[in-house]
């Protein structure tokens, strides 16, 4: 009854955009048009179509993963109630390697790149999913639903599967090892079209169905117990969000690679930026900061430093201090 009640007071009652996620969108559009325009060439009075192509290409991807990474951390804090905690704890990205070691120790370098486009991303992409719903699925029908139990044993299998990555790559010759360690942080390079349709899609469903059931999730960020006594359906939609964090952390990856700090940054930012623990702004919130910094960002280092580095180094760097910084204050709900 409390779960159709909170859908009513939703229909009667929307609250005004918030002014921070406008001005969220004015920089997102300023930092995207810098980002096509800033050194574009031009030849016979027109800007180049193909750089032009390309640059959409990517603003997309970046756009896309900033989007997704956003959405499922601050999710997975919800259903943890634990600020520090991001879905690659429980050892997608470690997945993913070790993926690509198996692939180039299987088949070779010849195969890894055929497997570099559409037909790579639904490999990496259907694995890790399927691999993350029976870890999901299987432990908390055995926990009965106690999903810091469920955290634990993802901590132990992400270690065995690092492990597992390492011992394989210690086994590679060199130049297949340098091939692997090109993975081992996000490439927004070369991002391939349907395979980035797909994952835009998926993203989407997915952002639109959690902004209709933001009050909900309000609810269930109070804890299992809280939740059902108002009437909310938890153990329901806790494996609904769970899949949703599974689907969302799956295409980023398969689509550019593993970047595991860069949702604790964009969440810790957005909590401070809204002051809130209302998911109609987080989730939006999170979304815009994230694609914000992976595209201010890749703007910087490319049109303006001309570095060729991968951001993810540098993202990784300032969200490993700042998680350190977060346990250092005791900041973990």
């Amino acid at each position: 009854m409390a779960e159709v009640a909170l859908w009513r007071m939703k229909g009667r009652r929307r609250a005004p955009l918030d002014r921070r996620l406008l001005v969220l969108a004015g920089l997102l559009i300023g930092a995207a048009a810098s980002f096509i325009s800033w050194g574009l060439p031009w030849s016979d009075g027109a800007p180049s179509a193909y750089i032009l192509q390309l640059r959409a290409t990517k603003l997309a991807g970046l756009i896309c993963v900033g989007t997704a990474i956003g959405l499922a951390t601050v999710l997975f804090q919800t259903l943890s109630n634990n600020r520090i905690l991001t879905p690659s704890i429980m050892g997608f990205d470690a997945l993913f390697l070790l993926m690509q070691s198996v692939l180039v120790m299987m088949f070779g370098l010849a195969s890894m790149a055929q497997l570099s486009g559409f037909a790579g991303f639904l490999l990496n992409a259907g694995v890790m999913m399927v691999a993350a719903l029976v870890l999901f699925t299987g432990l908390l029908r055995r926990t009965r639903g106690d999903i810091q139990l469920m955290i634990l044993v993802g901590v132990v299998i992400a270690v065995l599967l690092r492990t597992l990555a390492v011992f394989l790559q210690r086994l590679m010759d060199p130049s297949a090892f340098a091939v692997v360690q090109t993975r081992m942080f996000a490439q927004f390079g070369s991002i391939d079209r349907g395979a980035l349709l797909a994952a835009a899609g998926v993203t989407l469903l997915a952002t639109l169905w959690l902004l209709r059931r933001a009050a909900l999730l309000d609810v269930a960020a109070l804890g299992r117990d809280q939740a059902r006594s108002l009437g909310v359906r938890y153990d329901r939609l806790q494996m609904q969000l769970l899949c949703i964090i599974a689907a969302l952390v799956s295409v980023s990856t398969a689509l550019v690679g593993p970047i595991a700090f860069l949702g604790l940054l964009v969440t810790s930012l957005a909590h401070s930026l809204m002051q809130s623990h209302r998911h109609a702004l987080l989730l939006p919130a999170s979304a815009l900061i994230a694609a914000i910094v992976l595209v201010a960002g890749q703007t910087l280092f490319e049109r303006l430093l001309q570095l060729q580095s991968s951001l993810a180094i540098v993202i990784e760097f300032c969200g490993g201090l700042l998680f350190i910084l977060l346990l250092m204050r005791g900041k973990l709900r």
